[in-house]
């Protein structure tokens, strides 16, 4: 079987469980400047690149892995939610961007291995591609509207080094998650497909739009089922919504999307709202009681969980969610589904 084949039947039998956070994780360790430098020749300070370890200290990113296997996630993330050259950028690092994709894929997958070794249960590896800090649906400069820091090939190129960089490491799927552009996500849905034809094998595609306000929109003011409309041509293993909110207020989106979506549901919500002084205080146990509430109503095939949330977090949402049922695919009729902000029917 094929890793797609693998993740469908073990989708159609239950509640799949995604990781955490890894940035909660790596600010445990309370890690200096130096920690995350390495020996590696830089020209800027690194603290903060929490993708750098992969090369520097893989321990921690291999132990951030275990914890949540050991938690009962059936798939897990690369640490590479910012290695793109555009990202990388900030810190100097754009060299190491291939480097980084491979070591932080090979890392992860080796933790699945381990995991599976000892319960024969499988367990996926998606490669994690973020939204970059560029975007290129809004001018950054209120003078002028036309302005663009990046252009649609430039961050398709960019996204298609990683792509092929976390192929060649070994990934099941890509992840495109956090989309607050839906631009952005369809240069990055474009080079992942480009890099799995390149690659010779199937790399399924997942995606994952975030809201950026109460209105349901992301920053290019999309709604959720728009985003979905602009994309569903990429055919994508899963479609969901992660981040900006915690399991209650991203409720009423997942529901609309669960009733407009034929593919499988991920979502995977932050630990509830930060605090005044930026800290998720939401307990495991919260967090699980509210995603419970999305599976009583059918609206999920897998979760996880964003921001703030731990391996604790995890094992209480997969101990919660034991033997539960997965949403049903709904079978759609077929009409014309268009979008520009808004979705768009066209039936005869």
């Amino acid at each position: 079987m094929t890793p797609e084949q693998q993740f469908r039947a073990v989708a159609a039998e239950k509640i799949m469980i995604f990781d955490g956070g890894y940035g909660t994780s790596i600010q445990k360790h309370g890690l200096t400047e130096a920690d995350y430098r390495g020996s590696l020749d830089l020209p800027k300070d690194q603290k903060g690149n929490n993708d750098l370890l992969c090369l520097t200290r893989p321990d921690i990113v291999e132990g951030i892995h275990a914890a949540y296997l050991d938690a009962g996630a059936d798939m897990i993330e690369t640490n590479t939610f910012s290695s793109t050259k555009i990202a990388m950028a900030d810190y100097g690092c754009e060299h190491l961007v291939r480097d980084i994709n491979i070591a932080a894929a090979k890392l992860a997958r080796a933790a699945c291995e381990k995991a599976t070794a000892k319960d024969g249960r499988p367990r996926f590896v998606a490669g994690s591609i973020g939204p970059t800090n560029k975007t290129l649906s809004i001018s950054p400069d209120v003078n002028d509207p036309a302005y663009r820091e990046v252009d649609y090939d430039t961050l398709k190129a960019d996204y298609r080094e990683q792509c092929d960089a976390l192929i060649e490491g070994g990934v099941d799927f890509l992840l495109v998650e956090t989309c607050f552009d839906t631009l952005n996500a369809k240069a990055a849905g474009m080079a992942a497909r480009e890099a799995e034809a390149a690659a010779g094998r199937p790399v399924p595609l997942m995606l994952s739009f975030t809201i950026t306000d109460m209105s349901g929109r992301n920053l290019s003011g999309h709604t959720i089922n728009a985003f979905w409309y602009s994309l569903r041509h990429l055919k994508p293993l899963t479609i969901g919504v992660n981040c900006a909110f915690g399991a209650d207020l991203l409720r009423p989106y997942l529901s609309e999307l669960a009733k407009n979506a034929d593919t499988l549901i991920l979502a995977y919500p932050n630990a509830g709202l930060p605090n005044e002084l930026g800290q998720y205080d939401e307990l495991p146990e919260t967090t699980a009681k509210l995603i419970r509430q999305w599976v009583d109503e059918g609206l999920v095939n897998m979760v996880g969980g964003c921001c703030g949330t731990t391996p604790a977090h995890i094992g209480a949402v997969a101990r919660a969610l034991a033997g539960q049922k997965p949403r049903q695919v709904p079978e759609l009729p077929v009409v014309t589904r268009l979008a520009g902000l808004e979705p768009m029917h066209i039936a005869a």
